[in-house]
């Protein structure tokens, strides 16, 4: 199966937990229609783990909790389905799931033909109490083989936290997407480290093969099963948009049948929504000046570049998108947010320059003599859309 650019959807996990049901699923699947966010491009409602019974059937088959989902799992999905979205299932490499539930090792075949009779269309495979006997590569090879032979397209979502060097294998095993990092939570320390390592998955990220830093916590707000502090306005639109510019999937985690007016309008963002879903989907970059490079006097001033990442990507018509994205518990100041054009193949030499718009605002810059430089606050984001003219 080929998924073009980077899924877009919602997952039960973050809000709901083990409490998830079909009145939860099809009011959330009314809600995406509802909303917009079906016509902004999200498309798969997702059931996370705890959705069924502690035994497999006679037949060796996954049962659905009939007190949480009395009617089955075709009968969700056939309403999903007729709200013009897609229906996605979880489960799990190992003996068991996260939370204990049986899983599909040694069972990947009928579970297969299981989920595609239900008619899945996006599985989570997570990576708990599997075998250490058995490669994280074998495994996940095994439940795509049987996927790709279940008589059904159904997009695979290989959930192992980046694990056993992910990066290097999973290419290889058919994944659709893959996670690069544990689980998130709805706090600013736990948005920060997963920020962070991101940097190191992005050389190994591809068309049909989308590396995911896991599900938003846009909007949750406290709330929830991963609640914890939860994050400020301007933490949120950092996490959609470096999500967003890195070409993660972007999976909504909060309840969106209570979502706020602010937390639709970063979710349904069409500038952001356009960089993430760009059909080139060229590897991103980081474009930060190093601090040897920096006038002596000027060197102290600069704040650490690891808590301020700069990222670039060329998009499909020419355009660059570019974020500078503080991570520090400081402004930024005249060298520890600076973009050079000449890091972007765009020397003093060449004639051109860059026009940039920032996405959040609609604010417009001419980029002068190669350097543009930004004040962004602690925690907060510039995201911008570069476009290439000639200098004025």
């Amino acid at each position: 199966m080929l998924l073009s650019t980077p899924p877009l959807g919602w997952n039960s996990w973050n809000t709901f937990g083990e409490n998830i049901n079909e009145t939860v699923v099809m009011e959330s699947a009314d809600t995406m229609v509802r909303t917009g966010l079906r016509d902004a491009g999200y498309e798969y409602i997702v059931i996370d783990d705890c959705w069924l019974l502690r035994e497999r059937d006679s037949e060796g088959r996954l049962v659905p909790d009939p007190e949480k989902f009395p009617h089955g799992m075709k009968y969700v999905s056939d309403y999903v389905h007729s709200k013009g979205l897609k229906f996605g299932m979880y489960s799990c490499a190992g003996f068991l799931t996260c939370a204990g539930y049986p899983a599909s090792f040694d069972h990947e075949f009928t579970d297969a033909r299981t989920f595609a009779e239900w008619g899945v269309d996006y599985l989570k495979y997570d990576y708990c109490f599997h075998p250490d006997s058995i490669p994280g590569h074998i495994l996940y090879k095994r439940m795509a083989v049987a996927l790709a032979n279940c008589g059904r397209d159904i997009a695979f979502s290989a959930c192992s936290w980046g694990s056993d060097e992910t990066k290097l294998w999973i290419k290889e095993t058919g994944a659709n997407l893959w996670r690069t990092t544990g689980d998130i939570n709805d706090s600013w320390k736990s948005l920060k480290e997963l920020s962070l390592i991101a940097v190191d998955a992005l050389r190994y990220g591809a068309i049909n093969c989308y590396p995911d830093m896991d599900m938003l916590i846009c909007g949750m707000n406290g709330n929830g099963n991963v609640g914890l502090a939860g994050c400020t306005e301007d933490e949120y639109r950092l996490h959609f948009s470096l999500w967003a510019l890195l070409g993660s999937p972007l999976m909504i985690g909060c309840d969106i049948r209570s979502m706020d007016e602010t937390t639709a309008s970063i979710l349904t963002n069409k500038a952001v929504l356009a960089i993430n879903q760009d059909p080139d989907y060229n590897q991103p970059f980081e474009i930060n000046i190093h601090t040897a490079t920096l006038p002596q006097h000027d060197q102290e001033q600069q704040l650490s570049s690891g808590e301020i990442p700069i990222y670039a990507k060329l998009l499909s018509n020419g355009d660059y998108a570019i974020g500078i994205f503080n991570l520090s518990d400081t402004p930024t100041n005249r060298w520890s947010a600076v973009i050079m054009a000449d890091r972007l193949g765009l020397p003093e030499t060449s004639g051109m320059t860059l026009e940039l718009t920032d996405v959040w605002t609609g604010e417009k810059t001419v980029m002068t003599n190669g350097i543009y430089s930004a004040s962004v606050a602690p925690h907060a984001c510039k995201l911008m859309r570069a476009r290439v003219i000639p200098k004025p």
